[in-house]
């Protein structure tokens, strides 16, 4: 269960591979009774695609990385003045290609944020932590 705003999130989690015909009778009859108090219900069976290449993307820049031309800092000042998308982030700095890997590793680190759901390319908008 997840309280938000503006209602509630009764979230079934389950792996697909363990789901029968007969949960999908229990799923309905969950999400009408869920329905009937105002409440929002979801099934979560499983990671999307892109979510799991995203994250082997991002753990590739997991290990310490020095930062001699401070590529991060410009980074994080860049998108502290508003959220940009990716390609948009690293070509404001002073070395588009190497502020790449960094930007990469700042992710992974969660000194800047995306939406995992959408795969991670130039148009994916990155944010400060802590924001939407």
């Amino acid at each position: 269960m997840a309280l938000l705003p503006d209602t509630a999130l009764l979230i079934d989690v389950r792996p697909g591979r363990l789901v029968k015909d007969k949960d999908l009778v229990k799923f309905a009859a969950t999400e009408r009774a869920a329905s009937a108090v105002g409440w929002r219900y979801l099934v979560a069976s499983g990671w999307r695609r892109q979510v799991l290449t995203g994250l082997d993307a991002l753990s590739a820049r997991r290990r310490p990385m020095s930062d001699r031309l401070g590529l991060q800092k410009e980074l994080l000042a860049s998108v502290g003045e508003r959220p940009r998308r990716f390609g948009e982030l690293v070509e404001e700095t002073s070395l588009p290609a190497v502020a790449r890997t960094h930007a990469v590793h700042l992710l992974w680190h969660r000194l800047l944020a995306m939406d995992l759901s959408q795969p991670l390319g130039d148009s994916t908008w990155i944010y400060p932590v802590g924001r939407a």
